[in-house]
């Protein structure tokens, strides 16, 4: 495979996760005093966990990657990072308890993914996965001040739209994915034209503004004395969302730096 058709085909691979209720906080929690309460503090402290482990592997496809300098060294890695990521994601999602140990998982699988995407993207246009980074972790923390301040407000209409657009973003990959088995695809998606970047742009705001979501999803659960294990979920749901934020601002970031 070349680097080229590498890129195209894990560069396509956006993860718009369409969540919807699943972090929902239970109707009625059950009294929680032998395992403990659910806190802010507590999510925060997983997320920097899953955060580590997601850099570990990562740099491992990183390093092998550039060290053969041959796509084809990693494309076992990146597919089991993908295809295992996904699976981890969905039980995780509907058995939310099992998240402590899942959820850890599910940060290795994607790192593996992650470092070797990466790679391939940086080796084509260096510099863009720091520039990438920044910008992911700079858009985490002004969208956290804007929650916190009131400036941004996740209201049932604000909530509605962002999850009907990451449904429809969702499909929309979906779709491109099984054409592109047929050889064709979803041009507009791909094109570094002004409407294939407009396109990336959209993408990266409802990927941007559903960190709202997560940051009211863990707010309200931990208020209402959520079990301990949903720090993980909480942590997990971050995770989700700012992975598909990277991505898709590497994405962009390519499809900019490829009109040069």
């Amino acid at each position: 495979m070349s680097k080229h058709n590498a890129l195209t085909t894990f560069g396509r691979t956006g993860n718009p996760m369409f969540r919807g209720e699943a972090f929902k906080p239970d109707a009625t929690f059950a009294d929680s005093a032998t395992d403990g309460r659910m806190t802010l503090a507590g999510t925060v402290n997983k997320t920097g966990i899953l955060l580590v482990l997601c850099f570990i592997t990562a740099s491992f496809t990183w390093n092998i990657f550039f060290r053969s300098g041959d796509p084809a060294a990693v494309t076992g890695l990146l597919w089991i990072g993908l295809i295992g990521g996904l699976v981890l994601a969905l039980i995780t999602i509907f058995k939310r308890q099992w998240a402590g140990i899942t959820a850890p998982l599910y940060a290795l699988a994607e790192g593996l993914a992650l470092g070797g995407i990466s790679a391939m993207f940086e080796a084509q246009y260096p510099g863009i996965v720091i520039q990438a980074m920044g910008l992911t972790f700079g858009t985490l923390g002004i969208l956290l001040l804007a929650y916190k301040s009131g400036l941004i407000k996740p209201t049932e209409n604000f909530r509605l739209m962002i999850v009907a657009a990451t449904g429809g973003i969702a499909l929309l990959y979906l779709v491109s994915f099984v054409m592109g088995f047929f050889g064709s695809s979803i041009g507009f998606i791909h094109s570094n034209g002004l409407f294939g970047i407009g396109f990336s742009l959209f993408v990266v705001a409802i990927a941007a503004l559903s960190l709202v979501l997560d940051f009211d999803f863990i707010e309200e659960a931990a208020e209402r004395g959520a079990p301990k294990y949903l720090e993980w979920y909480g942590a997990f749901s971050l995770m989700v969302t700012l992975i598909w934020l990277y991505l898709e601002i590497l994405r962009l970031l390519a499809k900019l730096r490829s009109r040069n």
